[in-house]
């Protein structure tokens, strides 16, 4: 569907790539390795957008030249105020999942696309409500998926989203890690779709 324009996820996220396949893009991807910290005084709905475009800005400039469009994303998950990253192990991510229980959180997702020099920044957030969770969903969660690549330590669209969530307001698709209709419509504008 999208025109000769070489596309590049920098992103290992299996959601990411699974939500720009399924709009019918055609994609490489890469790696990028870089710290993903943030200055203390910056506002917690820029963080996600500032931790996407460091990673453009580390990507190799070797890579992209005037017909490559590289693609990189960051979530954030924000509870009771406190900025949740990824687990780094179990007893994290039960933290993680004892703080979103009963409450609403924001999830903010940022996306930085670099397309002939020019970096085109993108944001979104969506607030999710979980009911309470017992102990035994938690561990049960935890030990069985294994949440530790994602940011708050769940997906939504694993066992614990179903059985969990109550609602959300705004995108099903930023939750997951990519508000792909945003990107859609950048690379659609860009002549990417040829099509539309």
């Amino acid at each position: 569907m999208n025109s000769s324009f070489r596309i590049i996820l920098a992103s290992n996220s299996p959601r990411r790539k699974a939500l720009l396949k399924a709009i019918g893009l055609n994609f490489s991807t890469i790696t990028i390795s870089c710290e993903e910290n943030y200055p203390d005084n910056l506002p917690i709905s820029k963080i996600a957008t500032f931790l996407a475009e460091k990673k453009a800005e580390h990507a190799d400039p070797q890579l992209i030249d005037q017909s490559t469009i590289l693609i990189t994303a960051d979530t954030i998950v924000v509870a009771k105020g406190k900025v949740l990253g990824k687990p780094e192990n179990r007893g994290e991510a039960m933290e993680m999942l004892q703080l979103l229980s009963g409450c609403a959180h924001q999830v903010f997702t940022g996306v930085c696309i670099v397309f002939k020099g020019e970096k085109i920044l993108l944001s979104d957030v969506t607030t999710v409500y979980f009911r309470q969770l017992t102990s035994g969903e938690m561990t049960y969660y935890t030990d069985h998926y294994k949440p530790f690549d994602k940011a708050g330590a769940y997906g939504i669209q694993e066992w614990i989203g179903m059985i969990g969530i109550e609602k959300i307001e705004g995108t099903y698709f930023n939750v997951m890690g990519l508000p792909v209709n945003k990107v859609y419509d950048v690379l659609r504008k860009n002549g990417v779709f040829e099509a539309f």
